[in-house]
């Protein structure tokens, strides 16, 4: 099956997504999507991501001009991209890969954002011929800019601050304290009045983008962020007596809540804080773009992977399943920062019962850190079970690392469409990614190049 979505499409009214993935679940198992030959795999929820959508465009009414954009990064894969760009999405991307991978689902470069951090001038030059949007990182990539942009360029040029705010709770996830790696300092000695002088010099750079950080980040540090910049925008203007700032990219970054089924915050409370925070923002005189990722897609998705084995070791039940570090990356080195919720599943993908057992969800990586859930109370888990990683539509299955050379899993959208003559929902899944093959793998490795190092030539 294909999935088609429209933005004019009915966004429809969904059941609790725990009930949906229990549905999902037990489908994939009797279809194979799950089992012995597919151990793990990736399930995206199509007509979740509608209805999160819709929910950010609904966040911002009767605003004249807003450009929504989805970070490639927490999802890339094209169909999900292509799923995103017909729902009204733009996209923001941050590398060459993810301005292809874009481009090809079909976004137009005009709704496209390139923010990468450290763009070479081939980027540059590329993201410019074909029109897409660019966030300048630095004052110096304003100069590379200059030298490369042709007096036809179509593409709207901005200037990445950092409004040095603080950081939230997870410090790698935090983009506007002193000391980090993105934009303009704005705090820095002498940084505001080089910003002002370069907006002066370059009558092409209109608009300003500013990022405090994702997980972990509160409303309250996010509006402070974007405050900041606002602020800055209207210094701008002044200095110069002209509008040339015409446009804030205000990035994303809002939390995710991996405790339980509810989305929170929502977008409509993020916009209302930005209301009360920046009231200026929403009067029409500034386009505004945002970039959100983990916030749509994290609730829409899923990870079902089969329990090999089941053992104890030192009074602790272990299962050893086939989602580890290779899909759930952050969550296996910073629990603490990134934990999950666990689902237990029997052999037919049926929610188990039974008394709760303490036990660790291990993984298939072959170190002794690769444990996704630590002394977690669930049904007791035996081989031929499956376990359900919640809440990882976003990054998750995704960006897999290729630790141990474990093949990509197989991701597969979902659509609920009734209910069969079993009384059961009717489950319809439609491919996004086919499971790696290990021909793929060695060819990655460097297959075609075998003899390379062993050449009497070398």
């Amino acid at each position: 099956m294909s999935i088609h979505p429209s933005s004019s499409a009915p966004v429809p009214s969904l059941a609790a997504p725990s009930a949906r993935v229990a549905a999902v679940v037990r489908h994939a198992v009797a279809t194979g999507l799950l089992g012995e030959a597919t151990p793990v795999a990736g399930f995206i929820d199509t007509d979740g991501v509608r209805a999160s959508v819709a929910a950010l465009h609904e966040a911002f009414p009767g605003v004249p001009a807003v450009l929504h954009t989805f970070a490639a990064k927490a999802s890339s894969l094209v169909p999900v991209l292509r799923l995103l760009a017909r729902c009204g999405m733009g996209c923001e991307v941050a590398s060459p890969g993810e301005l292809r991978l874009a481009l090809d689902a079909g976004f137009a470069p005009s709704v496209i954002v390139l923010d990468s951090p450290a763009k070479t001038r081939d980027e540059i030059r590329r993201a410019l011929a074909v029109g897409v949007a660019i966030n300048a990182d630095n004052l110096d990539e304003v100069a590379r800019i200059a030298a490369l942009r042709p007096a036809d360029a179509v593409s709207a040029i901005g200037l990445r601050v950092n409004p040095q705010v603080g950081g939230g709770a997870i410090g790698a996830m935090s983009t506007a304290t002193a000391t980090s790696k993105f934009g303009v300092a704005l705090r820095d000695p002498g940084a505001r009045e080089r910003v002002i002088s370069a907006f002066a010099a370059h009558p092409w750079l209109t608009r300003l983008h500013a990022h405090v950080g994702s997980q972990g980040c509160s409303l309250e540090l996010i509006a402070a962020g974007i405050g900041e910049t606002y602020r800055l925008a209207e210094e701008i203007n002044a200095r110069l007596g002209r509008r040339q700032v015409t446009g804030l990219d205000i990035g994303g970054g809002l939390p995710v809540n991996f405790a339980d089924d509810e989305t929170r915050p929502t977008f409509a409370a993020y916009a209302a804080a930005l209301r009360s925070a920046v009231p200026g923002l929403f009067d029409g005189r500034y386009e505004l773009v945002t970039e959100f990722g983990r916030s749509l897609l994290a609730k829409n998705g899923f990870i079902g992977a089969l329990v090999e084995y089941a053992k104890e070791a030192g009074g602790r039940r272990v299962a050893l399943t086939h989602a580890g570090a290779q899909t759930a990356t952050r969550t296996v080195f910073m629990p603490e920062a990134w934990p999950l919720r666990v689902g237990a599943f029997d052999a037919e993908g049926r929610p188990k019962g039974g008394p709760p057992v303490v036990q660790d969800i291990a993984g298939p990586c072959c170190f002794a850190g690769d444990v996704v859930a630590h002394a977690r109370p669930l049904p007791e888990l035996r081989a031929g079970d499956f376990v359900v990683l919640y809440d990882t539509g976003a990054y998750y299955f995704s960006t897999p690392w290729a630790y141990n050379s474990l093949p990509r899993p197989a991701v597969y959208g979902f659509r609920l469409a009734g209910t069969g003559g079993d009384g059961e929902p009717e489950v319809r899944f439609a491919p996004v990614r086919d499971a790696q093959s290990l021909e793929s793998v060695s060819a990655e490795s460097g297959l075609a190049h075998a003899d390379a190092l062993v050449d009497p030539g070398n």
